[in-house]
């Protein structure tokens, strides 16, 4: 545990991690000690932009570096697990960006591993600690809209824009998986215990036409061991509505008593509490915090949000959610519904965690 120390902090994997480097870099809480990517012209360009000149393109120079507590990954989904462990096997805390594995194959080491070096593991699940949706949970934590009824989230973008990069055309690229993680945690937040699930997902001719691989389109159905119910659909290769109509990425709890939306890039939220009070927020005023680069692609703003959060749980003993378990059982829940996506039918989580022999180290379900 530290004692009023600031969490010092290297970043792996500089595309994604530009907005690490940003909240760090603006957090009394955070030291940024040196960050690092293979692409030299990329670790250069972000030293100019951040006038932070202490990087390296070699990762175990980060992980043999005494001064750095802890290490924020942000590289290809697929590289995740493998920067994962060999962070963890140096006696460094983790933060991991979403989705945390792409794959479950290595879930039951990094358990171990974990258990066994006794680090801590947060999972940058970032869509939580937008200003929308931490009302949201704290309206909802109050009893604002009554017990539980059902939650719908989804995230439709235009992300065309993605088929540029090289490595989202690659089998290994799923929508799935980078896009609609965001929504399935919101689902995973309120509901955590998903028996089964149902889903179709079709590769659109905007996405084929682009070379992606696997399907971009996807809608699907949960239930929950105690009965309720709840949605997710995700859309990345078409256009999207105005803003003034809708929202790229929402979450909507349906209550007993009430309901809320949180509307993650329009900084809006609405909810009819349980005395039928109406009510709409926005943080506008924020909106140069959240989005500090150019357009809405990257969100430093609430990256400095959850640092902030991972850096208070390591100095004070609590633990951040979403920990490694909470992540591992949300890809578990994401591998069951790629397989219904092939399956055609119903599929149950238990046995995708079965499968992969993490049945006693999840102990959910």
């Amino acid at each position: 545990m530290m004692e009023n120390k600031r969490l010092k902090l290297g970043i792996l994997g500089l595309g994604e991690g530009r907005s690490t480097i940003s909240a760090s870099l603006n957090s009394p809480k955070i030291d940024l000690i040196q960050i690092c990517d293979q692409n030299e012209s990329l670790c250069r360009q972000r030293a100019k932009e951040f006038d932070f000149p202490h990087y390296t393109t070699c990762y175990e120079d980060m992980l043999h570096n005494p001064e750095i507590d802890a290490i924020g990954i942000y590289t290809p989904d697929k590289l995740h697990a493998a920067h994962i462990r060999m962070a963890m096997e140096h006696d460094k805390h983790v933060v991991c960006t979403k989705p945390l594995l792409d794959d479950l194959k290595e879930a039951a080491d990094l358990l171990q591993l974990q258990k066994r070096k006794g680090k801590r593991l947060f999972v940058g699940q970032s869509s939580r600690f937008f200003e929308p949706m931490r009302r949201q949970r704290e309206d909802f934590e109050r009893g604002l809209i009554g017990e539980l009824v059902t939650v719908e989230a989804y995230y439709h973008a235009d992300h065309r824009w993605f088929l540029e990069k090289p490595w989202a055309l690659e089998p290994a690229f799923k929508w799935l998986f980078g896009g609609l993680s965001h929504p399935v945690d919101f689902i995973r937040w309120y509901l955590p215990e998903i028996e089964e699930v149902m889903g179709y997902g079709m590769l659109s001719p905007n996405g084929r036409a682009g070379g992606l691989k696997n399907q971009d389109t996807m809608h699907f159905i949960y239930k929950s061991v105690d009965g309720r119910v709840a949605r997710v659909s995700g859309a990345y290769s078409s256009p999207v509505q105005p803003a003034m109509r809708d929202s790229e990425m929402s979450c909507v709890l349906r209550g007993t008593r009430g309901c809320s939306q949180g509307d993650y890039m329009e900084l809006r939220y609405a909810m009819t509490d349980n005395r039928g009070e109406e009510q709409v927020i926005t943080w506008e005023h924020k909106s140069k915090h959240y989005f500090r680069f150019e357009g809405k692609s990257h969100h430093a703003g609430e990256y400095n949000n959850y640092l902030e959060h991972f850096a208070d749980s390591i100095r004070e003993g609590f633990t951040a959610y979403p920990d490694l378990r909470e992540g591992i059982g949300t890809i578990a829940l994401l591998k069951t519904m790629e397989k219904s996506l092939h399956s055609g039918r119903p599929e149950k989580v238990k046995e995708t965690i079965r499968e992969y022999g993490l049945t006693a180290l999840l102990d959910i379900l």
